[in-house]
């Protein structure tokens, strides 16, 4: 009787996953196990040569070690973020306090994971994340431009507008952005947002939405002081107004 293929994340073809990790065991280690769950897979053992593939080839998720010779996985990060295309990011580092975890996740990543390390968490992190981008990805050609006031969002080209204005938005304030618009009126808690924006949901990342939240306002707003927009429910979570200025 025939075997079922290995997991993937779309049917048309294999994920494409770059390793950065200067530990060549680590990263073999990776390799393997990801490989037989159906993608193809690159190592990259420096900043140096991460950033260059960056640029060469569109990647379907990046697993990211921090602690690199010469240019450190933030700059990688923070580097691949600027990307005009959305690549999932997972940090796996030996950093584990908590500081390290939420700046990893503010500088763009979508998952931190500290060593030592499952290799079966790993690999069930890569497909949940490689889910999500994928869902993202057949959503948004269907998915009807959004205005609300003088704000426009166009989710196929990931292009947002105040009065005709162009606002440059990274990747996950555009992701925040355009879900809370899905939704107008309606409050989210950071729990809430963390679970649909980031993927998932872990007590102790709270903070990451706030960094979010304000990087949002200070681009959005007339006053990011005093918000008419992006608008902060007390003891409950944040909302964004039908229009500028409605009653909260």
């Amino acid at each position: 009787m025939p075997t079922d293929p290995p997991l993937m994340p779309t049917p048309a073809r294999a994920a494409r996953l770059l390793i950065v990790e200067d530990d060549a065991d680590i990263a073999e280690l990776l390799r393997l196990h990801l490989t037989d769950d159906g993608h193809a897979v690159e190592i990259a053992p420096d900043g140096e040569t991460a950033l260059a593939r960056l640029d060469e080839t569109l990647w379907d998720a990046l697993i990211l070690d921090l602690m690199l010779p010469g240019i450190d996985g933030m700059q990688v990060c923070r580097a691949a973020r600027a990307l005009p295309h959305y690549t999932p990011i997972l940090i796996l580092s030996a950093k584990s306090a908590e500081t390290e975890r939420i700046l990893g996740l503010e500088e763009g990543a979508d998952d931190y994971i500290t060593k030592p390390f499952s290799v079966l968490e790993v690999k069930a992190r890569v497909r949940a994340q490689l889910r999500r981008a994928q869902a993202l990805r057949t959503e948004a050609p269907q998915a009807a431009q959004i205005s609300l006031g003088d704000l426009r969002i166009d989710p196929l080209e990931r292009r947002v507008q105040i009065a005709g204005r162009n606002i440059d938005l990274a990747a996950r304030e555009f992701d925040l952005l355009y879900f809370l618009a899905r939704h107008p009126g309606e409050v989210f808690s950071r729990l809430d947002l963390l679970k649909q924006v980031w993927g998932y949901r872990h007590e102790g990342y709270e903070h990451t939405v706030n960094t979010h939240i304000n990087r949002l306002r200070n681009k959005i707003e007339a006053n990011p002081a005093r918000p008419s927009r992006l608008l902060t429910v007390w003891g409950v979570g944040y909302r964004l107004a039908t229009q500028p200025g409605d009653p909260a």
